[in-house]
């Protein structure tokens, strides 16, 4: 019986990770989708958007205010990405906009570090790192209070994403825009706008990636690096299926602490940094569009 709660204990608590790993990779999808760019500059806008949000409160403004401000500032960030960065670039090679978010990224890192310092902040927002008293009083699994609102908050916003992208209007142009840039522009959909909206939509994912992680290891520039957790995601699931991070970030959450937990001691420990790409080349090997990805026939 112990050994079956711990068992659940590890499982619930690799699934709220794996929520938040599938808030990030749904950054990199959003775009993907709409511009078949791979967004390396993801991690950055990460890291320039919770420090922003330090940074306003650490000159005066309450957390209540400082939100909004950083949410407008994301968006901006995002659109002039889009009018600056991308639009002078379409009809270019995957490879040109590829090193165009990579030289973006730089910029990004750069202008956070410029304008609010390299020093490694703590952010508070007010949730306590402790065992859940009830669940463990009743059931004997000790899980973390901050995993679970995190979690929760992870998935009401992943969710809500899926749905505005999957059910309304926009979630139609962009599936249009997904097939094919030049076919959605023949039928009157807006692509600029489109590219616009979801620029600015993977800022504000960002910002509250930051603040779920930064909250949890530190607002520090090892966030840009927290992107490279979203490849497994990404791999497994496919780069352009919103339902495919969802499950695939689960799958690597959950994975990554079982492995940790039950295979890491064979290998010294520390099996967690590296066992989910493991489990992408895998994928990569057997089914290398991922789970719901598409499948692409290219003549060569």
């Amino acid at each position: 019986m112990a050994d079956l709660l711990f068992f659940l204990e590890v499982l619930i608590g690799g699934l709220l990770a794996g929520v938040m790993y599938s808030l990030i990779a749904l950054g990199f999808v959003l775009i993907y989708k709409a511009s078949s760019v791979f967004n390396f500059a993801q991690g950055a806008m990460v890291f320039f958007a919770v420090l922003s949000f330090v940074g306003f409160m650490e000159l005066g403004i309450p957390f209540w205010a400082a939100l909004p401000v950083t949410v407008v500032l994301m968006i901006f960030v995002g659109m002039a990405t889009e009018r600056m960065v991308l639009r002078p670039l379409v009809n270019q090679s995957e490879e040109t906009l590829l090193m165009a978010t990579i030289g973006l990224a730089f910029v990004l890192e750069g202008m956070a570090q410029f304008l609010w310092g390299v020093e490694v902040r703590r952010l508070d927002l007010g949730i306590p790192d402790v065992p859940m008293a009830w669940l463990a009083d009743t059931t004997g699994i000790f899980v973390s209070v901050f995993d679970v609102v995190a979690g929760v908050v992870a998935a009401i916003m992943v969710i809500a994403l899926a749905l505005l992208f999957s059910k309304t209007k926009v979630g139609l142009g962009l599936r249009a825009v997904a097939d094919g840039h030049a076919a959605a522009m023949s039928i009157g959909i807006p692509l600029k706008q489109i590219w616009m909206l979801v620029w600015a939509t993977a800022g504000i994912v960002a910002l509250v990636a930051g603040m779920l992680w930064g909250a949890r290891n530190g607002v520090q520039f090892a966030l840009v690096w927290l992107a490279l957790k979203a490849l497994p995601v990404l791999i497994i699931g496919g780069f352009t299926s919103v339902p495919g991070v969802i499950i695939a970030g689960l799958i690597v959450g959950a994975s990554e602490k079982l492995a940790e937990v039950y295979i890491g001691p064979y290998f010294g420990g520390g099996i967690e940094l590296w066992s989910p790409y493991v489990l992408a080349v895998i994928f990569l090997m057997f089914r290398p569009e991922g789970l719901f990805g598409e499948k692409h026939i290219r003549r060569v």
